[in-house]
């Protein structure tokens, strides 16, 4: 058999391969795809909370990882929202630390919250050993103190006020503060 148009013959042989495909294929890629972005999803709200919840000093939300069992799309976008109403929560608790205000006046007589001058750093001037003893996950995770965000820098300060510092590592800013 000659063929007169060889460009139409290739169009007609990909049309007919196309039609050979099952009807449900492209419907159950599209589904793969939905569930692999709201597991994404999930994972990156879920570790948000935690970072969070680290930063803050409170135990974490446990969790089932029930997304690595569910199937349903319905129940995944549930466990979605869920998630990300958590991680909604925890951000407004970290950006109002109980004392905030206090930290505030602190740091308007300290230094600025990006200050990288040694051997105190950030906006409330912690030296390397605070922020070891009170701030060693962000330590570790961020490098000092003035590459954190200034709620972690006064969620680092909270933890010492709660362990029993009080305002006492910052004794001159505090006083004129009137916190002492």
């Amino acid at each position: 058999m000659k063929v007169k148009h060889p460009r139409g013959f290739l169009l007609a042989l990909i049309g007919s391969l196309a039609l050979a495909v099952p009807a449900g294929a492209g419907a159950a890629q599209a589904s793969d795809e939905m569930t692999s972005s709201l597991v994404k999803e999930i994972e990156q709200h879920r570790a948000q909370t935690w970072h969070r919840q680290r930063v803050m000093g409170i135990r974490r939300t446990r969790t089932t990882f029930l997304e690595r069992r569910v199937g349903s799309l319905e129940a995944l976008r549930e466990l979605r929202d869920t998630w990300r109403m958590r991680a909604l929560r925890t951000r407004k608790r970290l950006i109002r630390p109980p004392h905030r205000s206090a930290w505030l006046c602190i740091h308007r007589y300290e230094g600025a919250w990006t200050d990288p001058n040694s051997p105190y750093y950030g906006g409330l001037q912690m030296d390397i050993t605070f922020q070891r003893t009170y701030g060693r996950y962000l330590l570790r995770r961020k490098g000092t103190a003035n590459r954190w965000t200034p709620a972690e820098q006064m969620w680092t300060a909270e933890k010492a006020l709660r362990a029993g510092r009080g305002f006492h590592p910052w004794p001159n800013t505090a006083r004129r503060c009137g916190l002492l």
